[in-house]
């Protein structure tokens, strides 16, 4: 069992930054794909980015290529999404989760996290 605490997000300008962290528990998260989804409203969830067990993989939905940065400390047990030039349309709920198989839907994924709100102002 893996409990997972996302935190930091907020309200942003277009053109900012923000640094999301998940914290997680257990003693499994070093072997274990992670990846962060988001879903803004009225919208179904996507992608964003996932990482490899050891850190050394990383793989990006197109939208975020150049600004966005995921990462891991299994010292620390816990991952990152660096967000870089964000914009008006990544406003949404982002969610960390950790798993078994890389997919797109997140079905691979078998813990996820209660999620942090990012709100971007244009």
């Amino acid at each position: 069992q893996v409990q997972l605490s996302e935190s930091g997000g907020g309200l942003v300008q277009a053109g900012g930054s923000l640094r999301l962290s998940c914290a997680a528990s257990g003693r499994t998260f070093s072997t274990l794909l992670m990846g962060w989804f988001r879903q803004a409203p009225g919208k179904d969830r996507e992608f964003v980015a996932t990482i490899s067990a050891g850190g050394a993989a990383t793989y990006y939905a197109d939208f975020v290529k150049g600004r966005f940065t995921i990462s891991r400390d299994n010292a620390k047990a816990t991952g990152y999404l660096q967000m870089n030039s964000l914009r008006a349309e990544d406003t949404a709920v982002y969610y960390c989760a950790v798993g078994s198989r890389f997919s797109r839907t997140g079905t691979g994924y078998d813990y996820w996290g209660q999620g942090t709100q990012v709100s971007v102002s244009s």
